[in-house]
């Protein structure tokens, strides 16, 4: 396990300072927040499309291999951004290669790393496992926000082009593959290793469910991508005029209020389930999304970006982890990706109406409408599973009937 965390490091570090990088670079190549926006699209897009193909192949091609095979593309992804400047040479490379634009784990290496983590620990250990993943992520992905601001920094103390720093900080997401592929390589020393490679991929018993789950993420990750991480900094730009130093160290702070509240919603999800845990902090975070455009001074906006911050990715460990518990183990690698991959796909429309919305008004009227369907989404899903239990909180909840015995 941790070599499995020690990548995911190195990915959310590559991830946190590519999320806000990616639209200060395409501005400095002069492009229009409507081509931002698309490139987000595109990325979200080839992304998902990947995830599915990863997830339905897991089980039978090993999950070894495909995690390294994704790490060799997450290295050609910053040669090529870096290397290009033209539109559709870094149209081609936002969707074949790895770049997200969310801040978050949208990716090829999900399906993999999920069925892995999974095959680690089960029941209250599973959700807490997860819950230490997306922690480590979350905290490196902060620390990637921070990083940000080297080019700047570089830009203005040693006379080097903007433009050159931050083709420099691209080559550094590759240099990141190559070190995250040199972890994948010694996994097959460790505990965690690819379990019953002949069973059958993709989903059986539990199809119906997960088909479901993949339908509600995917309105919520609809409206999560009209607030990805590099339109809600495009945003500030804008409204703000922020500067990317000082977007870096938000953005640091944004990724530590989140870290720490993956461990927090361990501890809610086994006092009030799984289901419960996702709702009742979801549903307060995208009231603060809708609050942040009528604010009228930056303060009040980062105010509720923080509060939000700290609620609004209480759901991603209990999430993963109550997807894994309700499906059969030859499932899992199946199941992360049929939910994941909607997620992106469902994304891909998002971004670049965003940044069409963007283009017209700086007030951030996608910031109210990502708002509005993640509410949507948080009272369909509390509605049709709230009564879907794993078998831990069954077990709970006959423990609790003082006429049953445990």
């Amino acid at each position: 396990m941790r070599r499995l965390l020690c990548a995911k490091a190195l990915r959310g570090f590559g991830d946190g300072f590519v999320s806000l990088l990616l639209p200060a670079y395409l501005l400095e190549l002069g492009w229009t927040p409507f081509q931002v926006g698309l490139v987000a699209t595109t990325t979200l897009l080839g992304s998902g499309l990947l995830t599915l193909a990863a997830g339905l192949l897991g089980q039978r091609l090993g999950h070894q291999r495909l995690l390294l095979a994704a790490s060799t593309l997450m290295a050609a992804t910053g040669v090529g951004v870096s290397s290009f400047s033209g539109f559709w040479p870094l149209m081609v490379v936002a969707f074949v290669g790895t770049l997200n634009p969310s801040g978050g784990d949208t990716s090829v290496f999900l399906p993999a790393e999920h069925a892995l983590l999974a095959q680690s620990a089960e029941g209250k250990a599973r959700t807490a496992a997860f819950a230490r993943y997306s922690l480590v992520g979350s905290l490196s992905a902060a620390a990637g926000a921070l990083a940000a601001a080297v080019p700047a920094f570089l830009s203005r103390h040693s006379g080097l082009p903007l433009l050159a720093s931050l083709q420099g900080m691209f080559l550094l997401y590759a240099v990141l593959g190559i070190g995250v592929a040199i972890l994948y390589r010694g996994l097959r020393t460790q505990s965690v290793v690819d379990a019953n490679p002949q069973q059958p991929a993709g989903l059986g018993p539990s199809r119906r469910r997960v088909y479901t789950l993949a339908a509600l993420f995917s309105l919520d990750a609809l409206g999560g991508g009209f607030v990805v991480q590099s339109l809600l900094a495009l945003w500030l730009f804008q409204r703000f005029g922020l500067s990317l130093e000082a977007a870096a160290s938000i953005f640091f702070w944004t990724g530590v209020l989140t870290a720490f509240s993956y461990l927090v919603a361990a501890r809610i999800a086994d006092r009030i389930g799984l289901v419960r845990t996702m709702v009742y902090t979801h549903l307060p975070s995208s009231l603060c999304l809708i609050a942040m455009p009528f604010c009228t001074g930056l303060g009040c906006a980062i105010a509720l970006l923080l509060v939000r911050s700290a609620l609004s990715q209480m759901d991603v460990p209990t999430r993963s982890s109550y997807v894994m518990a309700i499906v059969t183990p030859a499932e899992r690698s199946a199941a992360a990706s049929v939910t994941s991959v909607p997620r992106s796909l469902a994304a891909t429309a998002s971004p670049v109406l965003a940044g069409y919305l963007l283009g017209l008004s700086s007030f951030g009227w996608p910031l109210v409408v990502g708002g509005a369907l993640k509410i949507v989404y948080d009272l369909l899903l509390l509605a049709m599973f709230r009564r879907v239990h794993p078998p831990e909180e069954d077990q709970v909840s006959r423990c609790t009937v003082p006429s049953r015995k445990c």
